[in-house]
């Protein structure tokens, strides 16, 4: 797939979700490049007369949404949204996702979880029979790293999974610190064959803010491959 025919793809997946926005809807902002063609082809809509309020995951995505005149709230002002539509670094059947590659899953999780929807946009490079082939990203506190990593390594191997933890840098030599001022280790695990499992544990060691394994969340996504765009899930019901 060309660089050109995945951005494409992107737009055309963030179009179709796009569709489901109505006049005085609380929406929340994914980040990321895919979610990036939803704020920009929605701020088009909201230059046409479109009446939203909105609420970033990300700083990066704040700034985008603002240089588009789309009005923003926060989840303090605005604590229920009706639809969060976000990207994903790999999604499987039952609309379990990874997410995190850009480093803003705490954020993104939080916001997602204050919806009523969440529908993610992807490619369809992006879905997997069993997750895990991206890296999956958790978000630590910067206090005893090496400690938490050691305990993630131990919960890991727990499950059968076994494979490098590395600290995420911005560029060689400096970590890359997230919005909310943590690390982010990548878990190059392979395949995570109960996610959900790996979910709980991960949750319940002290030191780890949050990970980007995100069930129960997803509603519905909208695919875009070489045919045009499926959706797996319901835009209009409650998470699978």
């Amino acid at each position: 797939m060309s660089a050109f025919s995945a951005e494409a793809m992107k737009r055309a997946a963030a179009r179709a979700a796009l569709e489901s926005v109505t006049h005085g809807m609380r929406l929340g902002l994914g980040s990321g490049s895919t979610a990036a063609h939803f704020v920009d082809l929605l701020g088009a809509r909201v230059r046409e007369g479109l009446e939203v309020i909105c609420v970033p995951t990300s700083e990066r995505t704040r700034a985008q949404a603002e240089s588009l005149g789309i009005p923003l709230s926060t989840l303090d002002e605005t604590p229920q949204l009706d639809l969060t539509v976000d990207g994903a670094d790999e999604f499987d059947a039952a609309l379990r996702l990874i997410k995190g590659g850009g480093g803003a899953l705490l954020r993104e999780k939080i916001v997602a979880a204050a919806s009523t929807r969440m529908f993610v946009i992807a490619d369809a490079t992006k879905e997997v029979r069993t997750l895990g082939a991206f890296p999956l990203p958790v978000e630590i506190d910067r206090f005893g790293a090496r400690s938490t990593m050691l305990h993630i390594e131990r919960v890991a191997r727990g499950l059968g999974l076994i494979g490098p933890l590395t600290i995420r840098d911005a560029e060689p030599g400096e970590r890359f610190i997230t919005d909310g001022g943590h690390y982010i280790v990548d878990c190059a695990f392979g395949a995570i064959d109960d996610p959900d499992a790996l979910a709980a544990r991960l949750s319940a060691i002290p030191g780890v803010v949050d990970h980007g394994l995100f069930i129960g969340l997803a509603t519905a996504i909208f695919i875009a491959g070489a045919e045009g765009v499926r959706i797996l899930g319901n835009i209009s019901g409650d998470p699978l």
